[in-house]
């Protein structure tokens, strides 16, 4: 698997961040990536830097979205604005470094989950790929 920066992506998740009002996800601190070679089936995977290496690095948490070239770049505009809003869903709102699984006690199943992404994508006036 290889993979390289996706300045592109990033500036889709600024913009994301900003147009869907997520005060508490700081654009500066997710780096975006693009890979290829994945066997995985995975449009795209959010990564995230755990406590205990915030401690041991001395730095403030930071998450990594991957979008899979080889899924993500064939889908729709529509499609992959879905899927990054999906990923920036599993952010919580401490911006702790952990991560949100799709199932938690608010949202029992992966259908409310799903929903949550189309009612954030129906709000967006301006799409992050214009």
């Amino acid at each position: 698997m290889q993979l390289s920066l996706a300045p592109d992506i990033s500036r889709r998740i600024f913009r994301l961040v900003k147009n869907l009002d997520l005060p508490h996800i700081r654009p500066a601190n997710l780096i975006c990536f693009r890979s290829t070679g994945s066997t995985g089936r995975a449009r795209a995977r959010i990564w995230s830097l755990p406590k205990i290496w915030q401690m041991a690095l001395s730095v403030d948490a930071h998450y990594c979205i991957e979008v899979i070239s080889e899924k993500f770049d064939n889908l729709s505009s529509d499609d992959q604005e879905r899927t990054l809003i999906h990923e920036l869903l599993h952010i919580p709102r401490n911006f702790s470094g952990a991560l949100v699984p799709h199932r938690n006690h608010k949202h029992k199943t992966f259908r409310h989950y799903h929903d949550h992404v189309e009612m954030l994508f129906n709000k967006l006036n301006n799409k992050s790929f214009k």
